[in-house]
């Protein structure tokens, strides 16, 4: 009988270099926020694959920036937290963006953060958005600033390379038996997921006309009689002014949100879903230990 693994695996890179994406296709599943802003993942949300023997738990980590306020110091803090917690880490890395600034930054903290015992491998994502030369000479670049254990070229987003990398997860995570059934695609609530899916479907609908001071959260959560499930939701904003934004003309925005977010949870639960979302204004939620913790974020780590 073959031998099962099974691990942790954190992803970790600049917002934006596309961890979620790399995510949800190997899973096979969308379990954690896409979107083509930066920072919008915040929580770690782990999805689970199955390669061959291995169970390949994922850590989705917040992308690393320089922090300014107190929701990105929590997910800073959460993100090296995934790290250092994983049995392998893999950064990933913007091709065309190469060796910037906050490349730089992660390299110089990464010895320190990850585990002694961590394996560290690096994936150069977006690869079609280059020539090979200048791939080549970024992964010298990249190799020479840290002693990565294997390299990878990857499109998260096309599945070039992904294949690749998956196998080398399975092989590499600890000998054990699989740390969730079988059929598991994550370890975060559904009301989590949920929330996340509906502030998804408000950042693709308001682009930038509303800062990322937003949040949702899922208030309710009921099982019917026949079947359907009924969600309540309420979506923060921190002024008045971002009340309107979020509704929209004769409630033309959230409408259109409600109904996109509705046929996706319909989906993940397997059932009909009815959805009712509510916008309210709390000036300062990003201050509240309660708002982080519906986020699966630590408030103590929004200090300094």
């Amino acid at each position: 009988m073959t031998e099962t693994r099974a691990g942790f695996v954190a992803l970790i890179g600049e917002p934006n270099a596309g961890k979620s994406t790399l995510m949800n296709r190997i899973v096979g599943a969308k379990v954690s926020i896409v979107t083509h802003k930066v920072q919008t993942t915040r929580a770690r949300i782990r999805g689970i694959a199955i390669e061959d023997q291995s169970q390949i738990v994922f850590v989705d980590t917040p992308g690393l920036f320089r922090t300014r306020r107190n929701l990105d110091r929590a997910m800073v803090a959460a993100a090296w937290a995934g790290a250092g917690d994983a049995d392998i880490t893999v950064l990933l890395v913007e091709a065309h963006r190469g060796m910037s600034p906050g490349v730089r930054m992660i390299l110089e903290e990464l010895g320190n953060k990850v585990g002694k015992n961590t394996k560290v491998a690096l994936a150069i994502n977006k690869i079609d958005k280059v020539e090979s030369a200048r791939l080549l000479a970024l992964t010298q670049e990249l190799s020479n600033a840290y002693p990565f254990e294997e390299v990878f070229m990857i499109s998260a987003e096309k599945g070039h390379g992904v294949k690749d990398l998956t196998k080398y997860l399975a092989q590499n995570l600890p000998a054990g038996p699989w740390l969730y059934p079988e059929d598991q695609i994550a370890d975060v609530p559904l009301r989590m997921i949920a929330a996340e899916t509906t502030r998804e479907k408000l950042m693709l609908r308001l682009h930038q006309e509303l800062p990322y001071f937003l949040t949702v959260e899922t208030e309710n959560w009921e099982q019917k009689k026949d079947g359907s499930v009924r969600i309540d939701q309420v979506i923060y904003v921190t002024r008045e002014g971002h009340k309107g934004i979020a509704v929209g003309p004769k409630g033309e925005t959230i409408k259109a949100v409600s109904m996109a977010s509705r046929q996706e949870l319909k989906e993940l639960v397997g059932a009909e879903v009815h959805l009712f979302l509510q916008v309210k204004v709390r000036p300062r939620w990003e201050t509240e230990a309660e708002r982080f913790t519906e986020m699966g974020l630590d408030f103590k780590d929004t200090r300094e």
